[in-house]
């Protein structure tokens, strides 16, 4: 790990050889593959899993109960969420999300937890997934639609 930030709070995590870790980022209880790059104002939860060669832009949200595979893109200001029916108080249940390999998620975007992004797929900037996105598909809008199929 390189670490290239003064100012950081990464507690309990496994980061893999080679990745790069930039300031103001909050990390707990993660693993997080090789040669990956993680931008100021990350936060990764507990229990998140990212593969090798991925590269985290700056001020994503990734929760507890996601994963995320191989040379993924996650786009600066993505936010996945990992509860359908939150609450400020009572219990609740972890919703797990599939990111698979090679596939990137634009700016700004939301992926609603439960979902899998298909391998290759892309998810528009400012786009909001709801639903399992197919893999080399091209997904845009709110609620998010197949704007290409995959191939």
């Amino acid at each position: 790990m390189k670490l290239l930030a003064e100012y950081y709070s990464i507690k309990d995590c496994i980061i893999g050889e080679g990745t790069i870790i930039r300031d103001f980022v909050n990390l707990y209880g993660c693993t997080i593959g090789k040669d990956c790059k993680i931008a100021a104002f990350c936060e990764i939860q507990k229990g998140v899993k990212i593969g090798d060669r991925c590269k985290i832009e700056a001020f994503s949200f990734i929760p507890s109960g996601v994963t995320i595979e191989d040379e993924v893109f996650v786009g600066p200001h993505a936010v996945f969420t990992n509860d359908l029916r939150p609450r400020a108080v009572g219990d609740w249940e972890i919703v797990p999300t599939l990111v698979k390999k090679g596939a990137s998620i634009g700016a700004g975007a939301v992926i609603i937890c439960g979902v899998t992004v298909g391998e290759g797929a892309m998810v528009g900037a400012g786009s909001v997934v709801t639903k399992d996105v197919p893999p080399r598909s091209v997904v845009m809008g709110n609620p998010a639609w197949i704007a290409k199929k995959g191939e």
